[in-house]
């Protein structure tokens, strides 16, 4: 006997004429079932980073592509959004009960630079200016400025300025005290060298700013000292 549900024009002729029912639909419970199985394929899209995506690529069959490439879509999407957000600009004033969130939690992949200061110390006024600049430069990087005993309780004086240098929470660098930053005599390119030392930021400059001044300062020294034979003839005489 001929299959009333099979797709044939001569059952299509009989149904328009009345002579067959209508074909049966897919039961509720079997529709149910094929969009839980759609669901939990784009769930496993959904479960993979784009290099895995990448991967895999091979294993996916023609009808997965367009699925995968919104997704593919969607992630780029998401990333760019976060690089974004990521940019800072600007350096931002915190107090002790913002250090765990601004620092130990500041997010995947971002470099914290903090600078414990205190009011009326001129080489830490120096320093908030050069990260005024060195932020708007490196606005990837989070600067940010403190005064020192609203974050460590009794911090001395003696230690300022000081600038700790985190990544993903963990410290990575830390410049304490007035000797380590030359003075006031500090240019915000040896800074921006020291931090990038440090990794916090990607300088374009090409060697140490610092080397160059001890560099001047030596050859400045040498043509001041009396030649050899300068000294000698002196003697003679």
């Amino acid at each position: 006997m001929q299959d009333p549900n099979a797709d044939t024009e001569w059952n299509d002729i009989l149904r328009k004429k009345g002579i067959l029912p209508p074909k049966e639909t897919p039961k509720e419970d079997e529709a149910e079932e094929q969009i839980l199985q759609q669901q939990s394929v784009v769930k496993s899209y959904e479960d993979m980073t784009l290099e895995e995506l990448e991967e895999n690529e091979d294993e996916f069959n023609e009808e997965d592509e367009a699925a995968i490439e919104m997704y593919r879509q969607k992630r780029l999407a998401e990333w760019k959004a976060n690089m974004i957000k990521n940019v800072f600009g600007e350096v931002k004033e915190i107090s002790g009960q913002d250090y765990v969130h601004e620092v130990n939690k500041a997010g995947d992949g971002i470099w914290v630079v903090l600078h414990l200061y205190k009011p009326g110390i001129p080489l830490c006024t120096l320093i908030n200016q050069h990260f005024s600049e060195l932020a708007r430069k490196f606005p990837q990087t989070k600067f940010l400025k403190s005064i020192s005993t609203t974050c460590i309780a009794n911090y001395p004086d003696k230690n300022l300025p000081t600038i700790f240098v985190y990544f993903e929470g963990e410290m990575k660098a830390q410049f304490i005290g007035p000797l380590v930053f030359g003075g006031m005599n500090l240019k915000v390119e040896e800074l921006e060298w020291r931090l990038a030392e440090s990794g916090a930021v990607k300088t374009d400059l090409e060697e140490n700013p610092r080397k160059q001044i001890e560099d001047k300062l030596m050859s400045s020294i040498r043509c001041s000292l009396p030649s050899r034979k300068d000294s000698e003839s002196e003697d003679e005489d």
